[in-house]
């Protein structure tokens, strides 16, 4: 029986659009949830960037183009992904503290946790990947997650997360992104009851 619930399929494909969703589909039938997405973030018909967002509307910078604005002129150590700089004390100071609430399990019962996306920007916090790894092995909490493709050097965490036994993980393609919804609510579902 599977506990967690992963999405992975290429950039684009709509993955974050699917976890919003089943969100909203889990939420409306009375389950509990928190966590985070990631979002594009566009300027003149362009990406400029990602930002990261609570689901209770806290938003926070992941990355930028460039410079611009991502603190590398403070002398800080420069995390970079392709032509994006990772804003990482901007993600941690968002992200942890939503981790860290999921990890004490608090007293709503067997929750769902989003985390989209676990990728190469979030996996240079160190302390993302220990709250991740809490999450995961934890008994109160069911995770539904985006992890990319498996592409150039195998990323730890990714690569963990995909041959774990007790996970879940549906390929999403153009194909089959319209109508894979309820299978993965369902699945989601099936994962908290497994749990409860």
């Amino acid at each position: 029986m599977y506990k967690h619930v992963f999405l992975t399929g290429p950039p684009g494909v709509g993955k974050t659009t699917l976890i919003q969703k089943s969100t909203e589909a889990l939420k409306s039938s009375g389950i509990p949830i928190d966590g985070f997405y990631t979002e594009e973030v566009r300027q003149g018909g362009r990406r400029i960037g990602f930002d990261v967002v609570t689901l209770f509307g806290k938003r926070g910078t992941l990355s930028r183009v460039g410079n611009s604005s991502c603190g590398s002129h403070t002398g800080r150590q420069e995390y970079r992904v392709g032509q994006y700089i990772v804003d990482l004390p901007s993600f941690e100071q968002l992200v942890l503290p939503v981790l860290r609430e999921a990890n004490l399990g608090g007293s709503i019962g067997h929750k769902v946790f989003i985390i989209d996306e676990i990728g190469r920007m979030e996996l240079f916090s160190h302390s993302f990947i220990q709250a991740v790894r809490q999450i995961l092995d934890g008994s109160e909490t069911t995770v539904l997650g985006t992890i990319p493709i498996p592409k150039g050097k195998p990323l730890g965490l990714v690569e963990e997360i995909r041959s774990r036994r007790d996970v879940k993980v549906f390929s999403v393609t153009k194909e089959n992104r319209g109508h894979i919804l309820k299978d993965i609510v369902t699945a989601v579902q099936n994962c908290r009851k497994y749990s409860l």
